[in-house]
């Protein structure tokens, strides 16, 4: 028998049983939802959901919600998204708890639901995330390590509220528990701005504290630019895969500068629509899927070559490398370069 898509039942106003699928001819239309513009993770993020939608040949249009905002904006977004007859929404979430309810319609309508980067507490919702625990714990313990397990320590933080930073925070925080000499003498938000992690830097030069190291919630290369400006001798930075901070890691070695690079790859946005587009043909997904990170020395041989093999100059300093993330991403990295979805 051949199944119905969902405009077929709410064409027809009956009340039935419907099913995820929809006829092989059809193609799906994805909804993204994303509350932080202008961040370089963030907009190669939706590129990589682009690449996947276009190298899967199932989408036939993908509508972007992006502005910058919090809860109640993206509750509206999603609330559009809805209206707008999606088969999946894919949303990187501005807290944890405020947007169930939403989803929970959004599902209720069969609509398969996937929050990246971020987890959500939804039941209905799938989850796709680099592991942002890990990440917070993988990078504190190799900085208190690079220390030899004593000294002074910078807590440089993301956007407060949002899943991802409460995530690292106790993963840092966890980490500490271990190493009793470690101190921190400050932490600070920076609202995974550039700018913002480069006044937050300067200012913390200017006070004058000792500091030993720094862990970054990926704002990495605002802090080594402030170092530099400031004409201070480095210390180890913590941060992610992130293109210039990679590219400084390789220029500045010989001068001292000593990075750790704990991966984040923003790919998980093009996981997170491969993940939804075997929900609905069908397969069986988990509800929560965690991209374990890996971390990098610069100061070590093998750091330097796998910051050589994807460090490309010709990329944007504040955009993370483009590495897509097998074997859920099926595209090449030039077409998440070309950042191009269907029909665009």
């Amino acid at each position: 028998m051949r199944k119905i898509s969902i405009y077929s039942c709410l064409l027809l106003g009956g009340i039935m049983t419907m099913t995820t699928q929809v006829p092989a001819a059809e193609k799906y239309v994805v909804g993204v939802s994303n509350t932080l513009v202008g961040n370089g993770w963030r907009e190669e993020m939706v590129c990589s959901i682009k690449a996947e939608a276009l190298a899967s040949g199932k989408v036939s249009k993908i509508i972007l919600a992006n502005r910058n905002g919090g809860p109640s904006e993206q509750i509206a977004d999603l609330r559009n998204l809805i209206s707008a007859g999606v088969n999946i929404i894919i949303v990187n979430p501005s807290d944890r708890k405020a947007l169930d309810p939403v989803i929970k319609q959004a599902t209720d309508r069969h609509i398969v639901v996937v929050a990246v980067d971020q987890a959500v507490d939804a039941p209905t919702a799938y989850v796709v995330t680099n592991d942002q625990t890990a990440y917070g714990q993988l990078g504190a313990e190799a900085l208190f390590k690079k220390l030899g397990g004593k000294g002074d320590v910078v807590e440089m933080r993301g956007i407060d509220g949002v899943p991802a930073d409460a995530d690292r925070h106790e993963g840092f925080t966890e980490a500490l528990k271990k190493y009793p000499d470690i101190k921190v003498v400050a932490s600070v938000f920076t609202g995974w701005s550039p700018d913002k992690g480069a006044q937050e830097t300067k200012n913390l030069i200017s006070s004058g504290k000792q500091i030993d190291g720094i862990w970054t919630s990926g704002i990495d290369k605002a802090v080594v630019d402030a170092y530099k400006t400031a004409n201070m001798k480095y210390v180890p930075v913590v941060g992610a895969d992130n293109n210039g901070f990679m590219g400084q890691e390789i220029e500045l070695k010989d001068a001292g500068l000593v990075g750790i690079n704990v991966t984040n790859p923003p790919a998980v946005g093009g996981a997170g629509l491969s993940i939804a587009l075997d929900v609905l043909e069908g397969k069986t997904a988990p509800r929560v899927t965690h991209l374990t990170p890996k971390v990098y020395d610069s100061s070590m041989p093998e750091g330097q070559e796998w910051l050589k093999s994807l460090y490309d100059p010709k990329v944007d300093p504040n955009y993370p490398v483009y590495s897509p993330v097998e074997p859920y991403t099926h595209y090449t990295i030039e077409q998440e370069k070309a950042c191009k979805g269907p029909g665009e």
